[in-house]
C-alpha cells in the first residue's frame, strides 16, 4: 500500500508533516547531540549519518516497513519526528516513534504531530492496532501517550537499551476504535 502512493504530507495547527529532505541534515545532527535525545537513542549522529539516515526514509516506506516524517514549524526547520517501525499491513500494525527538540518540549508538539500521524493511520492508511513503548523512566513520553489515548499494557522487563543500560520498557496501545480520553 505504502509504495503506490507518496508519503503524505500531514498538517496541524501551524505544524507540517512531510517527508525528510536533504537540507534537513542540520537539523537531524543537532537533534542528536541533545543530551535528552542521546539518553533515549544511544546515538548521534555526523552530518553523513544524518544524510543516510534521511536517505533511507523513503527506502523504507517504499519497501512498506516504516515511515517518518519530520515535523516542521512555520519556518520549514524540523522541531521533531514522528514514525512508524515494525510496519505490517497484512496484521494493520505498527509501532509509533516520536522525540522532539529541546525548543518545542512542553509545547504539545509531540501530542499534536502525533495524533496527526496517528489519524493518517487509522484512516487513510487503514491500521487497526498502533504501539508505542517507552522506558518506565521516560515520564515525557509516558505522558504523551496518555494524552494520545494510547492505554497501558504492561511493562516488557530488559527490553530497551538507553545510554545508561537496560531499561524495562512501558507497552501502551491503541486500537482503531478505541475512544480517545487522555486529550
Amino acid at each position: 500500500m505504502f509504495r503506490d502512493q507518496a508519503q503524505p504530507v500531514l498538517r496541524t495547527g501551524d505544524l507540517v508533516l512531510r517527508p525528510w529532505r536533504e537540507s534537513d541534515v542540520d537539523s537531524v545532527v543537532a537533534a542528536y547531540a541533545d543530551p535528552g535525545i542521546q539518553r533515549w537513542h544511544v546515538r548521534t549522529m555526523t552530518g553523513e549519518e544524518a544524510l543516510d539516515w534521511i536517505e533511507s526514509w523513503a527506502r523504507y516506506w517504499t519497501a512498506e516497513r516504516a515511515a517518518s516524517w519530520a515535523v516542521a514549524g512555520p519556518d520549514d526547520v524540523p522541531l521533531g519526528q514522528v514514525g512508524l517501525r515494525q510496519v505490517d499491513l497484512f496484521e494493520g500494525q505498527a509501532h509509533v516513534s516520536y522525540w522532539v527538540r529541546p525548543e518545542a518540549r512542553g509545547k504539545g508538539v509531540a501530542v499534536a504531530a502525533t495524533e496527526a500521524m496517528v489519524d493518517w493511520c487509522f484512516g487513510a492508511a487503514g491500521l487497526h492496532r498502533l504501539e508505542l513503548s517507552h522506558s518506565t523512566a521516560n515520564e515525557a513520553s509516558c505522558r504523551v501517550a496518555g494524552k494520545l489515548g494510547f492505554a497501558l499494557e504492561g511493562t516488557s522487563r530488559g527490553a530497551g537499551r538507553h545510554a545508561d543500560g537496560w531499561h524495562d520498557m512501558h507497552v501502551h496501545s491503541r486500537l482503531r476504535d478505541d475512544p480517545v480520553t487522555g486529550r
